[in-house]
C-alpha cells in the first residue's frame, strides 16, 4: 500500500501551557497530554483513513522551538480567519494569503514559541 511519506510530526515547545491555549485557539481543537518519561507531549487528534498526518507539541531535552527549520502546513478552509485567530492568540503573521496557483492557497505565521507555522487551504 503506496502512503504519503509524512506520518508523524513534532513541534518543539518551550512553555507548554502558553504553547497549547494559542494552538488549541487558533485551530478550535483540544491537545491531549502524554508523557514519555521527561518528554511531554501534547497530541493533536488523529483521524484514521483520511488525508493529512497527526503530531504534537513536544517539550523535552534537545527540542528548540526554531524559526529556520522545518515547515508544517496546518490545513484550513478559512486562511483569513485562522490568521485573525493567530493575532488575536499572540502569534504573528509572516505572510498573508497567498495563491499557489492550482494547489490553493498558503499563509504563514510565527507561533507563541517562535516556530514558522504554514497555513494551506484549496478555497
Amino acid at each position: 500500500m503506496e502512503t504519503n511519506p509524512v506520518h508523524w510530526f513534532e513541534i518543539p515547545m518551550d512553555d507548554l501551557d502558553r504553547a497549547k491555549k494559542f494552538y488549541e485557539s487558533v485551530f478550535d481543537c483540544k491537545l491531549n497530554l502524554l508523557e514519555m518519561g521527561p518528554m511531554k507531549m501534547l497530541q493533536f487528534s488523529m483521524v484514521n483513513d483520511t488525508y493529512g498526518s497527526a503530531g504534537a507539541l513536544v517539550k523535552a531535552e534537545g527540542y528548540k522551538p526554531s524559526y529556520g527549520g522545518t515547515i508544517v502546513y496546518f490545513g484550513t478552509n478559512d486562511i483569513d480567519g485562522t490568521l485573525r485567530k493567530v493575532i488575536a492568540s499572540g502569534g504573528k503573521i509572516i505572510f498573508s494569503k497567498r495563491s499557489i496557483g492550482e494547489y490553493g492557497f498558503i499563509a504563514q505565521f510565527e507561533d507563541s514559541e517562535g516556530n514558522k507555522i504554514s497555513l494551506h487551504s484549496m478555497t
